[in-house]
């Protein structure tokens, strides 16, 4: 063995067993919980994943989570260890009971899927989801049912409506879900799960607990327990328990903490067992803007109940959980070429899309975005968008905008209310780059002669800012208009990232915008 080829084998001996800054330097360009060292830190991730539930199906960990009224919804994780996930499907392709999720004749902002719950059983996978009673409407209740994580998945639509419902099948063949705010219900279905078969009873009421939601429910050593949490977004997460599934319950506060993001307690979410007989539980933490951030937690049983954290608080660094071996850093995608048949799994559109008006086919190699009539980008259909994430968020695409006809207005940026962002418009055969910050036109180059751009969004945590550049040779970024200052004017949907290509005309020729690319970094280059 000559001496390079023994200096090579030394070093990638020290590299395997190096648990250090050399490996640490290999994790993903973005926030990753895995320290790399057998510990990990929370966020579990950081990003809008709200309402955690989670399940194990043998050696694999099962997480969904809230999404609105983003399509594909009820978005699904898969894991090994509980920290390193990755995206694995969604549970609905789309929603066909109201013209609005096609932004016709209003929108449904907020609607959707909602306090997701998700089991496993007999071999098949059960989800269930809300969508709430607002605007004098009735609310819904659904059950999604599928052989394989990744669909395809039925879905049964319930007359009844079961607010932040929790799915649970008993050891006796029955079926139950727990359900309702701060006056909690049990409701039997039957055993398919898709039709109910006792209506709801009321099993708990306290005033001390307001806005006691997000009931999960377990059988555990022969007695019934309901996690459910309090308070909103300061909240608590409280446990019911009873001998009997109609109670009576006795409660107990099982974490009480915000010392990780102080003002907004860790609330909300789903525990789950390992094969080596310990707890965990995922919860999570409301971080403004960014979004609703899952946790993970350590569950120690005192004389009978499930109590989060390390002697009261949520762990910030903690030993990784055990599950027998070790397994790579994963975290779920985020940078797409678009050279592949299908969109990657991190994309939603806002709302329904329209699917002959968006391509990854037409032009190989890129996202074809088909101009659709809107006012503005709110009621843009086929807006392509994925979640900004903490501490520090860059997005990058670059654009040909050769195809754009009269009307059209292309560009990226970041939405929610208010959103901004940088696009060009087509004014009969003059092109104008334009900066809106939530409707106004900030800034603005006219008779812009480019035929490909690139343009990127930056925005941090702190203070929730969101600044915006742009470039013609897709190396020198120029800033362009004003920072964007984050908010939720959609209640508990966070920002994210958007594409899009919309028309101002009614009628006309339609252009589209060809994307090349959108690269995600967790940096900040403010």
């Amino acid at each position: 063995m000559n001496t390079k080829i023994k200096l090579l084998f030394i070093y990638c001996c020290l590299w395997a067993f190096l648990p250090s800054r050399a490996q640490a330097q290999a994790k993903p360009n973005q926030w990753s919980p895995d320290l790399g060292n057998g510990n990990f830190k929370n966020p579990l991730l950081w990003g809008d994943w709200p309402d955690p539930d989670i399940i194990r199906v043998g050696d694999e960990f099962y997480l969904v989570t809230t999404s609105m009224h983003y399509v594909p919804g009820c978005p699904l994780l898969k894991s090994k260890d509980l920290v390193n996930w990755e995206m694995a499907g969604y549970a609905i392709d789309k929603y066909d009971e109201d013209p609005r999720y096609n932004l016709q004749n209003g929108n449904r902002y907020l609607r959707g899927s909602w306090a997701a719950t998700i089991r496993h059983h007999n071999g098949l996978f059960y989800v269930g989801f809300c969508t709430p009673n607002w605007d004098k409407e009735k609310g819904q209740f659904s059950i999604c049912t599928a052989k394989d994580i990744k669909g395809p998945w039925t879905r049964t639509i319930f007359p009844e409506y079961l607010y932040d419902p929790g799915l649970f099948f008993d050891d006796d063949g029955k079926v139950y879900v727990a359900h309702g705010q701060q006056k909690l219900y049990i409701t039997e279905l039957n055993a398919d799960a898709k039709s109910v078969k006792t209506p709801q009873k009321e099993i708990y009421n306290n005033k001390d607990y307001p806005y006691l939601e997000g009931s999960h429910l377990y059988k555990i050593n022969g007695k019934y327990y309901i996690l459910g949490s309090t308070g909103g977004t300061k909240g608590r997460q409280v446990c019911l328990r009873s001998d009997h599934i109609y109670g009576p319950y006795e409660s107990k506060v099982v974490i009480n903490d915000d010392h990780t993001y102080p003002g907004n307690g860790l609330h909300q979410g789903g525990m789950v067992q390992l094969k080596d007989g310990s707890w965990w539980f995922i919860i999570m933490q409301d971080r403004g803007p960014i979004g609703r951030t899952p946790n993970l937690e350590p569950v120690t049983w005192v004389d009978g109940w499930p109590m989060l954290g390390i002697e009261g608080r949520g762990v910030t660094n903690f030993k990784k959980p055990n599950v027998g071996k070790t397994y790579p850093i994963t975290v779920p995608a985020t940078s797409d070429e678009f050279n592949q048949a299908t969109l990657g799994l991190q994309w939603q559109w806002n709302h329904n899309p329209d699917n002959n008006k968006w391509s990854l086919k037409e032009r190989k190699g890129y996202m074809r975005l088909h101009a659709l009539p809107a006012k503005e980008l709110t009621t843009a259909r086929n807006t392509l968008t994925q979640r900004v994430q903490g501490p520090f968020s860059e997005g990058i695409v670059e654009m040909d905008i050769n195809g754009l006809k009269d009307g059209n207005i292309a560009g990226f940026g970041v939405f929610q209310s208010p959103y901004a962002y940088i696009a060009v418009r087509k004014e009969g055969n003059t092109k104008t780059l334009l900066m809106i910050n939530n409707g106004k036109t900030i800034d603005s180059i006219t008779n812009f002669v480019q035929g490909k751009l690139w343009i990127k969004a930056n925005l941090t945590h702190t203070d929730f800012l969101a600044s915006f550049s742009y470039s013609l040779d897709g190396k020198k970024f120029i800033p362009f208009g004003n920072k964007l200052k984050m908010a939720l004017g959609y209640d508990w949907t966070a920002n994210r990232f958007a594409l899009f290509n919309y028309s101002t005309k009614k009628e006309g020729e339609y252009g589209y915008a060809d994307f090349n690319w959108f690269r995600f970094t967790g940096q900040n280059s403010f």
